[in-house]
């Protein structure tokens, strides 16, 4: 049953509502998943714009890695065959003051089937970093930038 309700196009808006007023702070990951030809892993919700690196919310109970592989295993069937690398932790104001984002650098994976659209995930792909979709977000772009092009890292995603 609960799995209906997050295919549901107003759960995740209604989730980042409870969130905002439930919880002191909210804390998320995010996996840039780079690929042997030098290509980013990027997903498109259907409920926000843009393109973004795959991730989502720490559950209670659950590590950064832990929730890392979950997000990965969900929204890409990508699973981890190595350790992923902490690039850093951000604020992330965007839905709420409270909001925290780690990013981890994950290179050791491989795709155990092709990742079906859904509800939640409208459209992904592997993109080259030179040649990403045109509505890639800022933040996706700055990340980017920073682990690959050694732009100095800020602490606001």
């Amino acid at each position: 049953m609960a799995s209906l309700f997050r295919r549901t196009p107003w759960f995740g808006r209604l989730m980042h509502l409870y969130w905002r007023f439930a919880r002191a702070m909210t804390l998320g990951v995010r996996g840039m998943v780079l690929d042997g030809e030098g290509r980013v892993f990027l997903i498109k919700h259907s409920y926000v714009d843009g393109w973004h690196m795959p991730g989502g919310g720490v559950e209670a109970g659950e590590t950064l890695v832990k929730a890392l592989k979950r997000e990965l295993a969900e929204e890409g069937s990508i699973e981890l065959t190595g350790e992923p690398a902490l690039h850093g932790v951000y604020y992330h104001p965007a839905y709420s003051r409270r909001d925290h984002v780690a990013l981890y650098v994950v290179r050791d994976f491989r795709q155990t089937g092709t990742p079906v659209p859904d509800r939640e995930i409208v459209e992904h792909g592997f993109f080259p970093v030179n040649a990403l979709p045109p509505d890639t977000t800022r933040g996706t772009r700055a990340r980017i930038a920073e682990v690959l092009d050694g732009v100095r890292a800020t602490e606001v995603w």
